[in-house]
């Protein structure tokens, strides 16, 4: 029962923050656009600020923690993959576009002879 009443107030309070995450965007894209006549670097440092907070306190979210933590493992993986060198990347990018030419290729004579016969069939080659 405790366990229930906790993941309630748990969903309030992130409601809470969400609503706080989106009125400092709000606050700031706004502010950027209200306060034209100020200088841009001003603007910009304010927007940034504003979205930094926001993610600050998104992060404190559950959602917000779950997003980190995939973040992180995401990392993690990119770092274990293997990476081609550049001579095997020369080397499969030659493959490719020969044969992207030899379909290429192949395509238009299967093309020039289907419609030779088509021309043929319909009596309009002579």
């Amino acid at each position: 029962m405790n366990t229930k009443m906790d993941a309630q107030s748990s969903d309030k309070i992130d409601l809470v923050r969400w609503l706080s995450v989106a009125a400092l965007l709000a606050v700031g894209v706004v502010s950027f656009y209200v306060f034209a006549e100020h200088s841009l670097l001003l603007r910009v440092i304010f927007l940034l600020a504003m979205a930094g907070g926001a993610v600050f306190i998104a992060l404190k979210t559950e959602k917000g923690k779950n997003t980190w933590d995939f973040l992180q493992d995401t990392h993690i993986e990119v770092r274990k993959v293997v990476w081609p060198s550049r001579q095997e990347t020369l080397q499969t990018t030659g493959i490719v576009i020969a044969m992207v030419i030899i379909m290429a290729l192949f395509v238009w004579l299967l093309d020039g002879i289907l419609m030779w016969l088509v021309r043929l069939l319909t009596g309009q080659g002579a």
